[in-house]
């Protein structure tokens, strides 16, 4: 596939349903993972970069991993600026990738559930995305495709820390599982700063949309394990997975309360929403998001019949500034955006 095809599809997590789908946005695996005798990303120089990513190269295009699947790999500087945020916007790399573009580099798996970022804040980061809760699947291709690695690559391993990583919070399993969730009843009913406390007394971490230092856009938040070192894989995941389970309990309480003694006042938000959605000409992405979340919530509950149950997770990519951009095959001005990114939302809420 052409680095275009890449850039013009939808990946596996935004088109499919998962379980739990009417919370659970997506599911991520991210195992963080360096080479021995090489500096870490921070101090490579150019060839010594250049020599990981062939190292890499020559791994992904062994016959075991082509069992998985077939992966392409595109060097960052052989891509445009805005070719490298429509990947960040589709989760399949970092900010911190895509900024570096001399010395990075990254490889896709056709469907794009996979994604390997190479001298990232690490050499490698293998990178799983599954619709839904699908915690222990997707950790069981991450390891898969980690092993099959671990063969071809020598692995940076100390006997008593584990895997040795760029950041000590990563050292030991350098395993982070992240979920990602849709939680409008815990924020309108104003519980969700009490659950956040509460999960942040467990070892885990809540972040916004794209991750550390971005906000909650949408209602969308992401739960993360923030200790690697001391713990196996398993112990981390089934923390993590009890943890999404009190949280999808939480949530759904939130709505029936919702409804149960607010239930004017949220249709009309609702249909607020879909409405301005359905006919606005110029709508920014904050707003967007915000009333795309509201919609959502609407045919979650039931109150909104004819409109996909995947909305928000089918635009909440489509709508950001490098993908409207690349749509359009030039560069638009911010209020050009605005005008492009309501004649999308139009389009998928009232489709010919």
């Amino acid at each position: 596939m052409s680095v275009s095809e890449f850039l013009h599809k939808s990946p596996k997590w935004m088109k499919e349903e998962g379980p739990e789908s009417d919370i659970v946005i997506s599911t991520r695996i991210r195992i963080a993972r360096n080479l021995a005798r090489y500096p870490f990303p921070v101090l490579l120089t150019e060839g010594d970069a250049d020599a990981i990513i062939e190292l890499v190269r020559k791994a992904i295009g062994s016959a075991e991993l082509e069992k998985i699947g077939k992966f392409q790999l595109f060097r960052s500087r052989e891509l445009s600026e805005v070719e490298r945020q429509v990947f960040v916007e589709k989760h399949l790399i970092s900010p911190n990738l895509a900024e570096d573009e001399r010395r990075s580099a990254f490889a896709l798996l056709q469907d794009e559930s996979v994604s390997i970022m190479v001298n990232e804040e690490d050499h490698l980061r293998i990178q799983c995305i599954f619709p839904g809760l699908q915690i222990h699947n997707n950790w069981k291709l991450a390891s898969e495709i980690d092993d099959i690695l671990e063969s071809k690559l020598d692995y940076a391993f100390d006997e008593k820390y584990g895997y040795l990583t760029s950041c000590p919070t990563n050292v030991g399993t350098g395993l982070r599982a992240s979920v990602m969730m849709h939680l409008p009843g815990l924020v309108l009913t104003n519980q969700i700063n009490r659950i956040l406390s509460a999960i942040s007394q467990v070892g885990l971490v809540v972040r916004g949309l794209y991750g550390e230092g971005s906000d909650a856009t949408g209602n969308i938040f992401q739960v993360s394990n923030q200790i690697t070192l001391g713990q196996s894989e398993e112990e981390i995941l089934d923390n993590l997975q009890g943890v999404v389970k009190q949280i999808l309990q939480h949530e759904r309480a939130a709505r029936s309360l919702l409804l149960r003694e607010n239930r004017e006042q949220l249709e009309d938000r609702i249909w607020r929403s879909f409405g301005i959605l359905s006919y606005a000409r110029k709508i920014e992405s904050k707003e967007s998001m915000q009333r795309l979340s509201d919609v959502k919530l609407g045919i979650d509950l039931g109150i909104l019949k004819n409109a996909s149950g995947g909305i928000l997770r089918e635009l909440m990519v489509m709508i950001r500034p490098a993908f409207l951009q690349k749509l359009t095959g030039k560069e638009l001005a911010p209020g050009e955006r605005d005008w492009k990114r309501a004649e999308i939302i139009r389009k998928h809420l009232m489709p010919d």
